[in-house]
């Protein structure tokens, strides 16, 4: 009986370990993935064409989000410095970021009926 309570206690324990780890690396992932290189216009639009590289242009999303891509930026602004989107429609548009950590990313970005810029965010598909 006291065997099956330490069991359980430790199973709990190691339990509530593995979920913060979990839960701490998801808050933390898209600094930690895709923020490793300062945002670089060229780069990024000889990137958009390549399939060498599989995470092709997820290094310089996170500095592009966080402070490139500024809330209220006009929709044509965001295009004039990042290219044509691989999808695009009346209020958002998606460029690809590539396989990043076995998954496909895209960036976000939304806009409002005006067409300024009011979120990005990275999502995978």
């Amino acid at each position: 009986m006291k065997l099956i309570k330490v069991a359980t206690i430790a199973l709990a324990l190691f339990t509530f370990i593995l979920t913060l780890a979990f839960f701490t690396w998801w808050v933390f992932k898209d600094p930690i993935v895709f923020g490793s290189a300062k945002f670089d216009q060229v780069s990024w639009i000889k990137l958009a064409a390549t399939t060498q590289n599989e995470c092709k242009r997820g290094d310089m999303a996170y500095d592009l989000q966080r402070n490139i891509l500024l809330k209220g930026a006009r929709r044509e602004a965001v295009t004039a410095l990042l290219g044509r989107p691989a999808i695009e429609d009346e209020n958002a548009i998606e460029y690809d970021l590539g396989k990043c950590m076995h998954v496909y990313h895209g960036l976000l970005i939304f806009f409002d009926a005006q067409g300024r810029l009011v979120n990005s965010r990275i999502s995978s598909h």
